[in-house]
């Protein structure tokens, strides 16, 4: 197993999961880059100095490059990556730049705010992606920059409980805990209140907004290429769904979907439904 490989694995993450639909090769590729996110994104989670792991992300910023002194293993690979697929650099500037503004906690007053994170650790993330996975169509980049922001915004309200214990961060705007009368306080004392529910299918509409968006963008054209990321949807999606008909039991149980409604979704993917 690769290091790549063994990284992905032992993320056990939903978005790891599409991977199977792909060819061989891709898979390989899609695998060194999703480990490429993951390692700079546990750079910012994990404990410990703040300017260390500054460092480690400063390092980051300049192997995506050129070689650096004492750079992971995979970084030759990454640019490896880089030039295989032509990918812009500054995809990859933008997604250490995404994770980097977690060293110093998270609080975003706006939805523009949070916007602009979404937009560098997840929908670029997807326009990386999608020329991994070998679209060709314009439209393509639409529909990654739209699926990021519902991704991403998926994963934030499965976690809200679980960020807090992280340094107290919250990412749900500032605005709109207002607008509903909910706390960090609230959050923090893990109160599931009628005006906590409100903020949470509020922030769940404005993710299906997003979901629908990225399923009107979608290239017919590249639809074989993009299998993968209408798995990815089809299991975020129903994740969603999975918390919001559960009325948000987020701080006493991490959701996730099933083995078999899993399968089901992947069987779906490949096939086409």
């Amino acid at each position: 197993m690769t290091e790549a490989e063994h990284i992905t694995r032992a993320s056990r993450s939903n978005l790891a999961l599409a991977f199977i639909a792909l060819p061989r090769e891709r898979r390989s590729d899609i695998t060194t880059f999703y480990a490429f996110c993951r390692i700079v994104d546990d750079i910012a989670d994990e404990p410990g100095e703040r300017q260390a792991k500054a460092g480690a992300l400063a390092r980051w910023r300049e192997a995506v490059l050129s070689r650096v002194d004492g750079e992971h293993v995979l970084a030759v690979e990454i640019r490896a990556l880089i030039e295989k697929y032509r990918i812009p650099v500054a995809h990859f500037h933008e997604i250490i730049a995404g994770v980097e503004t977690d060293l110093d906690g998270a609080s975003y007053a706006t939805w523009e705010e949070l916007r602009l994170y979404c937009h560098r650790v997840a929908s670029v993330v997807g326009l990386v992606s999608i020329e991994i996975f070998g679209a060709c169509d314009p439209a393509a980049k639409e529909y990654a920059l739209q699926l990021g922001l519902a991704l991403q915004i998926t994963n934030i309200l499965r976690d809200v409980g679980q960020d807090f214990t992280n340094e107290g961060r919250v990412y749900l705007p500032a605005e709109d805990m207002a607008r509903f009368g909910v706390t960090r306080e609230d959050i923090a004392a893990k109160r599931r209140s009628d005006a906590f529910l409100a903020l949470m299918d509020f922030e769940a509409e404005r993710a299906a907004g997003f979901y629908h968006a990225a399923v009107a963008a979608f290239p017919r054209g590249d639809r074989r290429a993009l299998v993968a990321a209408e798995i990815m949807r089809a299991v975020y999606g129903r994740l969603l769904l999975k918390m919001r008909t559960d009325r948000w039991r987020i701080f006493d149980r991490r959701y996730s979907l099933g083995k078999l409604t899993k399968l089901w979704l992947v069987l779906r993917g490949l096939l086409g439904v």
